[in-house]
């Protein structure tokens, strides 16, 4: 095994008991056995996943066991960090190198795994996901197997790191599917951290033009802030109106609903332009369409997306680096470790952007 100057022995780690609260418990630092390294932390982004999934009450999201699929282990599954020690059998990576994690390791066999979707791994018993069923990040070091890990290219940041490691590959693999090419105008409804992803990834893949829908005022300032978005309309019961003013009765030929709620996929839809191509990115919620005059008479064609692959979030780094964008742009709080319990109640309260941990101990980059 190799290994830096690194002693310590015990770090603080983050637990989610499931009762809104976050945890902060002494824990030891792992070694890395064959074809892991372990990764200094140099952020961790809090995921709505892990509000509404965990952090609220785990013992509600069952596994396919049952069980609670949240298994009590450290939280956080958006690190990116410095690899500090790697194991035996470690070939393509290496201590110093900066490095984004794919938050799930699958059994690296079966169909999907074999093509980068360790997220739809069908061996369960041999999936395991980061901050669910293994430690994640949100800790000073994380044990990572070296085939989850993506290269922290260019000038990117840790912070950057993190929003790819989840937020920025989902709404890219969203994105791919509806096939978004250079002159479309882009709609993206629901401008969380996902959202703004998306609305920055459009640009890149060629949208002449990106409007937004979001119903809180707050998170209105904070998107015009960004200058990610062209139009930002209001989620109401007006909001299909507007965007057809704004393009000039015709909608957007790609919309994507970032929302996760059954009004804001209805407003996606139904703002899409004849032939367009609808993609459903957000979590939750159900989907509610009339199907002739929305559906079949608009030649719509809707996609559905969970997470990007292991390729698809190198592919949007390399993207990200190459462009000089940086995802950080989206966040809105940036908290210390030891603060994680305050950080997971900006975020269940509704953040305007994107909250993310750096550990004090973080290394620079």
């Amino acid at each position: 095994m190799t290994i830096t100057e690194t002693t310590t022995t015990t770090m603080h780690g983050v637990f989610l008991p499931g009762d809104a609260t976050a945890e902060i418990r002494q824990v030891p630092v792992p070694a890395p056995g064959p074809g892991q390294v372990l990764v200094q932390v140099g952020a961790s982004g809090i995921c709505g996943s892990d509000i509404g999934f965990i952090y609220r009450g785990y013992k509600t999201h069952k596994g396919l066991d049952g069980a609670p699929a949240y298994k009590g282990v450290v939280a956080g599954h958006e690190p990116s960090g410095r690899i500090v020690a790697a194991g035996p059998d470690v070939t393509r990576f290496g201590v110093g190198d900066d490095v984004v994690v794919y938050h799930i390791q699958g059994c690296g066999r079966c169909r999907n795994c074999r093509s980068g979707y360790f997220i739809s791994c069908t061996d369960q018993p041999h999936k395991a996901s980061y901050g669910w069923q293994r430690d994640g990040g949100h800790a000073e070091y994380v044990l990572a197997d070296e085939s989850t890990l993506v290269p922290l290219l260019g000038d990117l940041t840790f912070v950057d790191g993190a929003l790819i490691a989840c937020g920025f590959g989902t709404a890219y693999e969203g994105l791919v599917r509806t096939h978004l090419h250079g002159g479309e105008d882009l709609l993206v409804v629901g401008l969380g951290p996902v959202g703004l992803a998306a609305a920055m990834l459009g640009r890149l893949l060629g949208a002449r033009r990106v409007i937004g829908v979001e119903r809180s005022p707050e998170r209105i300032a904070f998107v015009e802030s960004t200058g990610l978005v062209d139009d930002v309309v209001l989620a109401d019961e007006h909001a299909v109106e507007r965007v057809l003013e704004l393009t000039d009765g015709v909608g957007c030929q790609v919309t994507v609903d970032c929302s996760g709620s059954t009004p804001g996929r209805s407003t996606a839809v139904e703002a899409a332009a004849e032939w367009g191509r609808v993609g459903l990115i957000g979590e939750g919620g159900r989907l509610e369409t009339e199907v002739s005059d929305t559906l079949l008479h608009k030649q719509l064609t809707l996609t559905a997306s969970w997470v990007t692959s292991l390729q698809g979030m190198e592919d949007v780094t390399r993207m990200l680096a190459t462009a000089g964008l940086h995802p950080e742009v989206v966040v809105s709080h940036r908290l210390g470790l030891l603060d994680a319990d305050e950080g997971y109640r900006i975020a269940a309260a509704g953040a305007t952007g994107k909250v993310v941990l750096v550990p004090e101990t973080a290394p620079t980059r």
